[in-house]
């Protein structure tokens, strides 16, 4: 009898595939075979340094990336769209790392939350992609940044730093700033990507409090106290700024109180 896939096999399969649709695929494909008890719970596939990327989009360092401008003509909702969507196909790849890289030192509900968070992302790409076609364009077709896949990279060593640093401070600044993206698009009358973003935002809460909850867990096994020790680990390994304006309510129902992120903001 032929042994079953292993949880590594299935999340370094996903980051393998550079085209979009077979990563969408892939994470959809692992995601579902988790839920139905398909997948041994073995790590044992290691991780690559990065993922494998299409052609296009071409990846600019963020300084060089051109303005987009603020949604009010199509070209620049185009723009917005596929820097959204950028942010999205990554996310995959920093979901499934994070369990085949760290999965191994918690419990299965770890894995769990993360297979839900990837195959939630497969799904963000893929109608940001749609959105993008339905106006003429695709990913791919404008330049993009890998300043997501540098903060996985900086904290590819410690889950702590990871949880601290892509849940707590990237995925929860998009907390802060989708509404103001959303009503921008309502503005112009853009109601099909103002409901994708309502969607995304939704699910990013789930994503920001299972990043802190996890967070706080290792924290717990590791006896440290969680607001300083994320202080200090952002501080260390997140090149930005924790600065305002901030959502938070939304970052309150994410379990991301105010003890973390105000301390930082104000210097």
């Amino acid at each position: 009898m032929s042994q079953r896939q292993s949880v590594g096999a299935a999340v370094r399969a996903v980051l393998d595939a550079a085209d979009p649709t077979d990563k969408v695929m892939r994470a959809r494909a692992a995601a579902r075979d988790w839920r139905l008890g398909r997948l041994d719970v073995r790590f044992d596939v290691a991780m690559p340094d990065r993922p494998a990327r299409p052609d296009a989009p071409e990846l600019l360092p963020p300084n060089r990336m051109p303005k987009r401008g603020r949604g009010g003509s199509e070209r620049s909702r185009i723009a917005l769209i596929h820097a959204l969507a950028h942010i999205e196909f990554v996310a995959i790849d920093l979901a499934f790392d994070l369990i085949g890289r760290f999965g191994a030192q918690f419990p299965t509900g770890f894995t769990d939350d993360w297979m839900r968070v990837g195959a939630d992302e497969a799904m963000h790409f893929a109608l940001l992609d749609r959105r993008l076609r339905g106006l003429g364009s695709h990913y791919g077709a404008l330049p993009a940044h890998d300043g997501l896949w540098d903060a996985a990279a900086e904290t590819a060593h410690d889950v702590k730093a990871r949880l601290a640093v892509v849940p707590m401070v990237l995925e929860a600044r998009g907390l802060d700033v989708t509404p103001a993206t959303i009503e921008r698009f309502d503005a112009v009358g853009d109601t099909v990507t103002a409901k994708i973003l309502t969607r995304i935002l939704t699910d990013e809460v789930r994503h920001v409090r299972a990043g802190t909850a996890w967070f706080e867990s290792a924290c717990k096994a590791g006896g440290c106290n969680p607001e300083t020790t994320w202080h200090q680990l952002v501080r260390t390994h997140f090149r930005g700024a924790v600065k305002p304006p901030f959502n938070d309510s939304a970052r309150e129902a994410a379990g991301l109180t105010r003890d973390y992120y105000q301390a930082l903001a104000a210097g």
